[in-house]
C-alpha cells in the first residue's frame, strides 16, 4: 500500500520532471526519496539542473546535452560520481555505477589547463557494472556484460563478458552470462520502442 501512495503523490512528478528516468515502478527507489534527495536539488537549488534523469546532490554531471543513455541507467545517481562528457559518452542499458565513479571523457591540453583535448566518446555497453571509486579515462570503450572491480582504473579498451580489475585495469577472468530476465520489470511509464529488443533477451 505505501509503495501505491508513494508513487501516487510523488511519482506523477519523478516522471514529469525526468523525462529519461526508466527504472522499474515499484521496488528500486522510493519516490519520495527521489524528490527530497535528487529533484529537490536539483530543479530547486540548481545542481545539475539541465539533467534529466536525477543525479544525486553530491554528484555532478558536465555536458549532459552529450551523454546519450539506454533504460535502468542514471549516470551520476549514486554518491560522489563525477561524469564528465565534454567529448560525448555512450551509455547502453542496465548499468550501475557504484560511489565515487569518475566518467571522463576530456583532458586538458597540456599546454593550455583552460582547454580541453577533442577526441571519441567513451563508450560502456549494455548490463555494465562499476565499482566504488574507478576511473574511466577519455576514449576507453567497455563491451557487454562487464564487471569493473572496485578502485579500478581504466585506461584501455574491456571486452564484453569480463571481470577486470586494478590500476591499471586488466581482465581477470571471463564473466558468465548475464542471466536477468528484464522482459518482467514493469517499468515506471512506457519505454521507448528502441529498447524493445533489449529487454525481451539477455547477453
Amino acid at each position: 500500500m505505501f509503495k501505491k501512495i508513494d508513487f501516487f503523490f510523488f511519482g506523477w512528478i519523478i516522471n514529469w520532471l525526468y523525462p529519461k528516468y526508466y527504472r522499474p515502478k515499484y521496488g528500486y527507489q522510493r519516490y519520495y526519496i527521489l524528490f527530497l534527495h535528487y529533484l529537490i536539488p536539483q530543479k530547486l537549488f540548481r545542481l545539475n539542473p539541465k539533467v534529466k534523469w536525477p543525479v544525486h546532490f553530491t554528484s555532478k554531471v558536465l555536458s549532459p546535452e552529450k551523454i546519450k543513455k539506454g533504460v535502468l541507467c542514471d549516470p551520476g545517481d549514486n554518491l560522489n560520481n563525477y561524469i564528465q562528457a565534454n567529448n560525448g559518452i555512450i551509455f547502453g542499458s542496465n548499468i550501475e555505477l557504484g560511489p565515487g565513479v569518475s566518467i571522463i571523457s576530456s583532458n586538458h591540453k597540456s599546454n593550455n589547463l583552460r582547454e580541453h583535448s577533442n577526441g571519441k566518446p567513451i563508450i560502456i555497453g549494455n548490463n555494465v557494472w562499476i565499482g566504488a571509486n574507478t576511473t574511466v579515462l577519455p576514449e576507453v570503450s567497455i563491451g557487454n556484460n562487464v564487471i569493473i572491480g572496485a578502485n579500478s582504473l581504466v585506461n584501455k579498451d574491456i571486452p564484453s563478458n569480463s571481470v577486470a580489475v586494478g590500476n591499471p585495469c586488466k581482465v581477470v577472468k571471463q564473466k558468465e552470462r548475464y542471466s536477468e530476465d528484464l522482459s518482467k520489470i514493469v517499468f515506471n511509464k512506457k519505454t521507448p520502442k528502441e529498447f524493445d529488443v533489449f529487454l525481451s533477451t539477455t547477453s
